[in-house]
């Protein structure tokens, strides 16, 4: 039963923290044409090709990231409540990683910015952590993105991301 209200969770959990990124960003903005500092739009992303298949693409790019060669079948919380996997492939890992905007190591770091400044996201930082280096960004780059993460966010929150990122490394492969 717990798995079936899995789609209120998100709707209820992760949208608010996204809109509340926006509204602060928008602040952020505001303050600087109110200093006279002009900022250029972005790019708008290309539109996905309608007949991709998001769960095949989806499975691809987060096995990738994973460092995998194969996506490997279904375990633990993708048989516990389905419905999260198909979430995760065709709206993060397709949806949102198809886009065009950004490369997948400004994801991960991005990613790694708003998980650690979160808390009990450990498992989460963990693999975003390891993703980062999978896209080819390296010991000292993660080590210094923690700097960042004790300057920008907070001490607590960069320990607690070093002290993960030291896990990570002494497990990775040679």
């Amino acid at each position: 039963m717990a798995g079936k209200h899995y789609k209120l969770r998100v709707a209820y959990a992760g949208f608010p923290r996204s809109l509340n990124g926006i509204h602060t960003f928008m602040a952020v903005m505001d303050e600087r044409k109110a200093k006279g500092i002009k900022d250029e739009d972005g790019s708008e992303a290309s539109p996905l090709p309608s007949d991709m298949d998001k769960d095949e693409y989806g499975a691809k790019v987060r096995a990738k990231l994973a460092g995998q060669k194969v996506i490997p079948p279904p375990s633990g919380y993708q048989l516990f409540t389905p419905v999260i996997d198909t979430f995760l492939k065709e709206h993060l890992f397709a949806d949102i990683f198809a886009r065009d905007i950004l490369d997948y190591r400004s994801r991960e770091l991005a990613t790694i910015a708003a998980l650690a400044s979160m808390t009990g996201t450990g498992s989460q930082l963990r693999f975003h952590l390891g993703a980062a280096m999978n896209t080819g960004l390296t010991e000292a780059q993660m080590k210094g993105f923690v700097s960042v993460l004790k300057a920008k966010v907070g001490m607590k929150e960069a320990d607690e991301a070093a002290k993960i990122l030291n896990e990570v490394l002494r497990t990775r492969p040679k």
